[in-house]
């Protein structure tokens, strides 16, 4: 009578320990591939200098003039065309040049540039390619366009298709109320005034840096995925993951802030190894620990402090209108914590709900995963500073 029950339990907590680790090793394997082939929103400056516009974008050439679908995309590699795209960031500048010239007809006919019921067909001014770099990052180049509007002050409407993925738009010259938007899935901005700003509406820049916010964590930030999921492996208890959610999310809090007022500035080459090492020490610490110690919200906030500015890098190349920027950073903040939440939730769902309670649970479940999170850190940290 007593050895059914047993075994029925050794047979879930296997399968509940295989399911963790596979889940961390899925992440590892997609961490592995992220940052060679992320896709990032494309940036935008627009200037409207009486008929004359300007509209300079920085994006990654390659994915367009291979032809790849981008639209609700996080990752080329997971494209029909990664192999060419692979194939196109390996070109030195001048033949990736003659590659974008030949291409540059499709790509204008999916640009969309209209001033009051005109549509307005864009010149291609310039590009600027940089050197071939490090094959496994992203290649940022530089269009400018030009048009010439049509006599009157009908405001200017910009956009592109779905398939170039996201697209910002900020508005040059107009001041701190310029318009600044963040477009997807084909959107097209607000009507742009030729003169004076165009601010957009409080609840509008809000739910932008939401989406902004949360596509930060899920799908984008493996890392901070994995530090929140290093916290939520500590206890199984609700307790503990209040203490540290709470102290990392005041501390990212504080130097996202600053970050984005300019008042701290640390280079990546600094900050992302150092987020590495703080996804090691809370998988380590998970292991070493019998559950919350007194120093171990101090020490996640420290960490916080270190993804803030993680976060802070992020909006710095979106660029945060000044005119709104408490709305927007309000709305950037809300939208990382329901990605945090977000994957706290699923983590409870799949694990904690059924297993937390289990005697066998921490040896089982928490410790190996805690582990492979420790694993997954300690290689970033390496790749981050030597390779």
């Amino acid at each position: 009578m007593v050895k059914a029950p047993l075994k029925l339990d050794y047979r879930v907590g296997l399968r509940a320990l295989l399911s963790s680790v596979l889940t961390v090793t899925l992440l590892w394997l997609g961490a592995l591939q992220a940052a060679a082939h992320e896709v990032q929103p494309a940036v935008s400056d627009l200037t409207i200098d009486g008929r004359a516009v300007t509209w300079d974008i920085e994006l990654a050439l390659e994915p367009l003039i291979a032809g790849a679908d981008l639209e609700g995309v996080d990752d080329t590699n997971t494209t029909d065309e990664a192999d060419e795209i692979d194939r196109l960031r390996a070109l030195p500048p001048a033949e990736l040049e003659q590659a974008f010239t030949a291409y540059w007809p499709q790509m204008r006919g999916k640009l969309i540039l209209r001033s009051g019921e005109t549509e307005i067909t864009p010149e291609l001014a310039g590009v600027i390619i940089p050197e071939v770099g490090d094959v496994a990052l992203p290649r940022e180049s530089r269009l400018q366009l030009t048009a010439q509007l049509q006599e009157g002050d009908a405001p200017v409407i910009v956009g592109w298709d779905s398939s170039f993925g996201s697209l910002v738009v900020r508005q040059m010259g107009a001041g701190p109320d310029g318009y600044s938007g963040f477009l997807t899935n084909g959107a097209l901005s607000e009507p742009i005034a030729r003169e004076g700003a165009t601010p957009k509406s409080a609840v509008s820049v809000f739910l932008d840096y939401i989406v902004i916010g949360f596509e930060h964590i899920i799908p984008k930030g493996l890392d901070h995925i994995l530090f929140v999921l290093g916290l939520f492996f500590l206890s199984a208890r609700l307790a503990p993951l209040l203490w540290q959610v709470t102290a990392f999310t005041a501390a990212h809090t504080v130097t996202l802030a600053l970050g984005i007022l300019g008042y701290v500035s640390v280079p990546a080459s600094i900050v992302e190894p150092l987020i590495a090492t703080s996804i090691v020490y809370v998988g380590v610490e998970n292991v070493m620990s019998r559950g919350l110690s007194p120093w171990r919200p101090i020490i996640v906030f420290a960490f916080g402090l270190l993804h803030g500015l993680g976060f802070a890098s992020v909006l710095g190349d979106i660029g945060l209108n000044p005119a709104q920027f408490v709305t927007g950073l309000i709305g950037f903040n809300v939208g990382v914590e329901l990605g945090q939440l977000s994957v706290i939730a699923i983590a409870f769902l799949l694990v904690g709900l059924w297993f937390r309670n289990k005697p066998w649970y921490r040896v089982r479940i928490s410790n190996p995963a805690s582990i492979a999170i420790a694993i997954i850190g300690a290689y970033w940290v390496i790749e981050r500073t030597l390779l």
